[in-house]
């Protein structure tokens, strides 16, 4: 199952991608993360983990399994018989950045986790999407520009 949700953020593609790569910052961007714990040091890389908490779910260790800067931030969390994937993509556009969010669930439960959370799901990245935009829009100092 594959959620997705993309909107136009009024913003340059480097600004937007400050944001998204600042991972530990999105606690006060947007109302879907309560907390982020980095578990290793450095920049973002393949490999890279961190320990999240969401409303309304228990922590998650997460693992960044692919990154293309200024372009792709991906990463997966697993549970029993699921494993979640969250891509974030950016595309610049002439009036700014087009940021796709998307969740897809895969695994043998997916098919009863997908009935279960897919409107939760979509309703979570378009608040998150939303929530990356008005940030973007609103901060010049969140990246190049």
């Amino acid at each position: 199952m594959k959620v997705e949700h993309v909107l136009e953020v009024a913003a340059p593609i480097d600004r937007l991608w400050a944001l998204t790569a600042a991972i530990e910052d999105w606690p006060r961007i947007t109302p879907t993360i309560t907390s982020v714990e980095r578990l290793d040091d450095g920049p973002l890389t393949i490999g890279s983990r961190a320990r999240l908490k969401q409303p309304g779910q228990p922590r998650r260790v997460w693992t960044v399994t692919a990154l293309e800067p200024q372009r792709l931030f991906e990463w997966s969390t697993t549970l029993p018989g699921l494993t979640m994937t969250a891509v974030h993509e950016l595309a610049a556009t002439e009036r700014g950045t087009l940021n796709l969010l998307r969740v897809e669930l895969s695994g043998w439960t997916s098919f009863v986790a997908g009935i279960l959370l897919r409107v939760p799901i979509r309703r979570a990245i378009a608040r998150e999407n939303e929530a990356f935009r008005s940030a973007a829009e609103a901060d010049p100092r969140a990246g190049g520009a």
